[in-house]
């Protein structure tokens, strides 16, 4: 890839989970792009449908959810029309996850030095001794001190953000163009955070490396992504340049969650809180998702909203967007 096509492009991408109590549209028309260097923040609620997207990305959803409908766009290739041997070759290699659980990357019975060189191996036909020097500097690039020592651990003798730190290194071991990043550093607390937060977006600008971070906290992507895209029940239902999503919303609902952050709030008022609780996807509300729980619902919204662009460079599904209405 060269210029500024995007890495990763995804248009119109549905995902349903067909079970016995019926149709679950887990990701129901989600697209987005993102650019080489790039950080984009996937945000919502659980159950919003932004793992489900990640996984659909790197073909990991299991039965009985399938991708029903559109494009995954990898440096110009379809992913989607790629047979499995094909995606396995990519998958690790050019497009890597970090998962929230550090321990569905890594083997609990094999030493980290294992684990890493078989990683390199699998994919590369180096010697021994090629992956196991890729491999320690894989560890020093994250952050973790004398990673030859180290190397000679079992998982069990790391703290869960050092645990973290090393299924991220793996991630980055063939220098991927894109890594998916499922909330791994939910569980970890601040300072570890910050640290890990800081090292990955390092490494994107020095890599050119496109990253989705995926989470539900927006003070993780203010000071991470380059841009956001809001998502709900399914669908996006805002995007655009992180900045002015989070300082001037447009839809309710991302106003919502940006309003029940602490530190929006006037000193002694209460935290804004949405009303009623995210719908069950497999009874969806008719018309806007949102309109249950909207402030501004009108007859309107009554109808399914589509993606417009009422200011430059943003995007929005909403009948109803707060226009010229900072927080």
């Amino acid at each position: 890839m060269t210029g500024d096509n995007p890495t990763l492009v995804v248009e119109d991408l549905k995902t349903y989970f067909f079970t016995k109590s019926g149709v679950v549209k887990a990701v129901d028309g989600v697209g987005f792009a993102v650019k080489r260097g790039n950080i984009m923040g996937l945000v919502g609620e659980s159950g919003c449908g932004k793992t489900v997207t990640g996984f659909s990305i790197i073909g990991l959803v299991d039965s009985p959810g399938r991708v029903v409908r559109g494009r995954i766009l990898f440096n110009g290739s379809d992913l989607l029309a790629l047979p499995e041997h094909q995606m396995q070759r990519l998958r690790g290699t050019r497009i890597a996850m970090i998962f929230q659980d550090p321990m569905m990357t890594l083997n609990p019975v094999l030493r980290i030095d294992t684990q890493m060189i078989e990683t390199v191996r699998a994919h590369e036909k180096v010697g021994r001794q090629e992956a196991w020097r890729r491999s320690r500097d894989a560890l020093g690039r994250i952050g973790i001190a004398s990673p030859e020592e180290r190397m000679k651990a079992y998982p069990h003798q790391f703290s869960g953000g050092m645990r973290q730190r090393v299924s991220i290194a793996i991630a980055l071991l063939h220098k991927p163009d894109l890594i998916i990043a499922d909330e791994p550093t939910t569980a970890l607390d601040v300072t570890i955070q910050g640290q890990i937060l800081y090292e990955i977006q390092k490494l994107c600008r020095e890599t050119s490396t496109a990253l989705i971070w995926i989470t539900h906290d927006l003070s993780v992507i203010a000071g991470l992504a380059d841009q956001v895209c809001v998502m709900y029940a399914g669908k996006i239902v805002e995007a655009g340049d992180v900045d002015p999503v989070l300082d001037e919303p447009l839809h309710p609902y991302t106003r919502g969650l940006i309003g029940s952050v602490p530190g929006h709030s006037r000193r002694g008022e209460p935290l804004t809180q949405i009303p009623g609780m995210t719908p069950s996807l497999l009874n969806l509300p008719a018309g806007c998702t949102f309109r249950p729980r909207c402030p501004r619902a009108s007859a309107a919204c009554r109808e399914t909203p589509q993606i417009s662009s009422p200011l430059n460079g943003r995007q929005v599904r909403c009948f109803h967007p707060h226009l010229g209405d900072a927080i």
